[in-house]
């Protein structure tokens, strides 16, 4: 399976996710990095994969603050992702892709399903899964060292699977999935650091989650 993965802003760096991805290569996945998503995707692009990654935040690379989507510019906008979505597409978001707010970008955060709304400085979190679904079948319950999103405005029609704990930011939703259409969306909040995606239990999670939203075109 091939899988287009968009990644790369200012405080998420794309090498962090090419390596920590890079396992999926020994695995029959063949993976195509995309930094610069505003001025390389195209629908007709996108829909040569059965699954797009999203580990980026609303800015077109770490080098360039300015915004993602840019409406008359971008070719592959919110709605274009929501089409893609709905035709059978797959759509993981990890992490950064769980970094847009309503207030700025509301037709990215309706589509995947979440606004953000901060996190406390990197410390210990505790992943704990709380539903039963493809996406955490053999996953167990882990701790890694991580930035804590807090997540808010979620999505009435989510499927719970994750929840995360710290001692600063409490308790949060971790992760869930959702359809849409004839496709699903899969929301992970984990990933920040390099040793996060090496995990034993967050690799279980993204190759399951992988599988399961690439399902909707079988």
């Amino acid at each position: 399976m091939d899988i287009l993965v968009l990644c790369d802003d200012r405080w998420h760096p794309g090498e962090v996710v090419e390596k920590g991805m890079a396992f999926l290569k020994g695995e029959g996945f063949g993976l195509d990095f995309v930094k610069d998503a505003k001025d390389i995707l195209t629908p007709e692009r996108i829909r040569r994969y059965p699954l797009l990654v999203n580990a980026k935040g609303n800015a077109i690379s770490c080098g360039n603050d300015a915004p993602w989507f840019e409406d008359g510019v971008t070719e592959v906008g919110p709605k274009e992702l929501q089409s893609y979505v709905r035709e059978g597409g797959g759509f993981l978001s990890i992490h950064a892709g769980n970094s847009f707010t309503a207030k700025t970008c509301r037709d990215y955060t309706e589509f995947v399903g979440n606004s953000f709304v901060t996190h406390p400085p990197r410390c210990d979190v505790k992943v704990t899964v709380t539903g039963k679904h493809p996406v955490t079948e053999g996953v167990a319950d882990f701790c890694i060292r991580d930035e804590h999103y807090q997540l808010d405005q979620l999505a009435g029609d989510i499927l719970p699977l994750l929840t995360t704990r710290s001692e600063n930011g409490g308790e949060q939703m971790g992760g869930y999935v959702r359809t849409m259409g004839k496709g699903r969306i899969c929301v992970l909040t984990p990933g920040h650091i390099l040793s996060v995606w090496e995990n034993p239990q967050f690799r279980k999670l993204v190759k399951n989650a992988i599988c399961w939203c690439a399902g909707g075109r079988e």
